[in-house]
């Protein structure tokens, strides 16, 4: 008993704890731990049916939870800053996912690519429109919202589903397969690019940028009514034509001219390769600054020019240093937001929600998706079956991209129920994070499995 009541008094003054900081320094406590277990648990526990991110997410909801005298962000009231964070995170992601891209670029060999932006989207951005319409009775602006904002895959949630780290020598552009660099490269060291991770990974960097249109679409609904004639014109000419055309072209170019720069530095040390890492990082901001200075969409233009800078001189030994780099930087960003996200779930986030919401949820994530998915790869029969319904679950990732297009429309017109378009949008990432986070690994591997057992 007297041991009892010793271990409840120890209890008692722990809990006193965060009086020994201020809410800032004890916040730095939590991120610092999160991040430590972000390098640690892909290691170490990678055989567990869990994945990383719903360890972070659920830390940050405990942190509020518990009594530790922390309060919780409100991502409405702090849009500003949320869409900076997220916006920063969302760019980092997208150079690490180009440039890790080895396949050689063309438009026959990227077709699954092309079928899961030209219909996969476009029918995913529909069908949650009218869910948005229909069951959770939002006005129009507000449904064409959700539907932008659920349409792009989160390329950092699905990162280890995704291609691996660059590796030196190219592939082929109508095959997938490594181009031999040497004469000494045997069979086993030409790696196969399977078109699984291919299309997640392309598919989760392209449909980054293209949401952009759809958000500027509802901002328009939101400003200026929903009738159409209200506002086609200019979206069409100026958020679709032009801030497109921009984007592709600055992407190209500013790539071209990074990539230039950078192979003709020549460095000896292994530390003056890893520093020039952070090349990487330079170039994501250049290239995205330079977008948005001329009114172009940033994202599709780091992307693009992230794919660029890994098609030039694929062979070359830089490429390693520059993806490990930004690899760092974009885990360190995903602990940051996924913790803020699980904080605003332990406040109020999910006050709004009803039976519609959920229903709404439910029928989002695992019917419009999935049916969204499929629509897009029937009839490419150069992909077997098994692979493209594994395409289709694994490009269902959601994350906080969706809360960076949240913020950035929020932040430039009223929505009406916004608080529930939040709600939401939080429920299907969470469902999106627990569903993929247990099943995306194993079915990836079983898919490798299967497709070895066949050569």
């Amino acid at each position: 008993m007297k041991s009892i009541g010793v271990f409840k008094i120890v209890c008692m003054e722990i809990l006193k704890l965060p009086e020994l900081f201020d809410s800032y320094s004890f916040w730095l406590i939590i991120i610092g731990i999160s991040i430590f277990a972000a390098s640690l648990l892909p290691r170490k526990f990678s055989t567990l049916p869990i994945g990383m991110p719903i360890i972070i997410l659920a830390l940050g909801y405990l942190s509020i939870e518990l009594p530790l005298e922390l309060e919780a962000p409100d991502l409405m009231e702090k849009g500003t800053i949320v869409e900076h964070i997220t916006e920063l995170g969302v760019i980092i992601t997208l150079m690490a996912a180009g440039l890790k891209i080895d396949r050689r670029f063309s438009f026959k060999g990227w077709e699954v690519t092309w079928r899961l932006l030209s219909v996969t989207m476009l029918v995913t951005v529909a069908l949650t429109f009218l869910a948005g319409w229909w069951l959770a009775a939002f006005v129009p602006a507000t449904a064409m919202l959700f539907g932008a904002v659920i349409a792009p895959t989160d390329s950092l949630m699905a990162v280890d589903v995704e291609v691996a780290a660059p590796n030196e020598g190219a592939k082929d552009a109508e095959t997938g397969r490594k181009v031999a660099e040497s004469e000494g490269d045997t069979e086993e060291e030409i790696q196969e690019e399977d078109d699984v991770r291919f299309a997640v990974t392309t598919e989760a960097g392209f449909n980054d940028g293209l949401a952009f249109p759809f958000t500027n679409l509802a901002i328009l609904m939101a400003l200026f009514g929903a009738h159409p004639s209200n506002y086609i014109e200019t979206w069409l000419i100026v958020n679709v034509l032009y801030e497109i055309g921009v984007g592709v072209l600055a992407g190209l170019l500013l790539a071209c001219i990074c990539a230039k720069l950078l192979f003709r530095i020549d460095v000896k040390s292994d530390l003056s390769r890893s520093i020039m890492g952070m090349a990487s990082l330079a170039f994501t901001l250049f290239i995205y600054g330079v977008t948005e200075f001329f009114g172009g969409y940033g994202f599709l233009a780091v992307f693009i020019g992230a794919v660029t800078i890994r098609q030039i001189e694929p062979a070359h030994y830089y490429h390693k240093f520059l993806y490990v780099f930004i690899e760092k930087v974009q885990r360190i960003l995903m602990v940051i937001i996924l913790l803020g996200l699980g904080a605003a779930i332990g406040g109020d986030l999910f006050e709004p929600l009803n039976p519609q919401l959920i229903l709404t949820a439910i029928v989002v994530t695992f019917l419009i998706r999935p049916v969204s998915g499929i629509m897009g790869l029937v009839g490419m029969n150069s992909i077997p079956w098994r692979d493209r319904l594994g395409i289709t679950f694994l490009i269902g990732i959601r994350g906080f991209g969706a809360v960076y297009y949240l913020s950035y429309a929020l932040n430039r017109a009223e929505f009406p129920q916004a608080k529930e378009l939040y709600a939401l949008v939080a429920l299907i990432i969470v469902l999106s994070l627990i569903i993929h986070g247990i099943f995306a690994t194993p079915v990836v591997e079983k898919l490798d499995k299967m497709r070895k057992n066949e050569i």
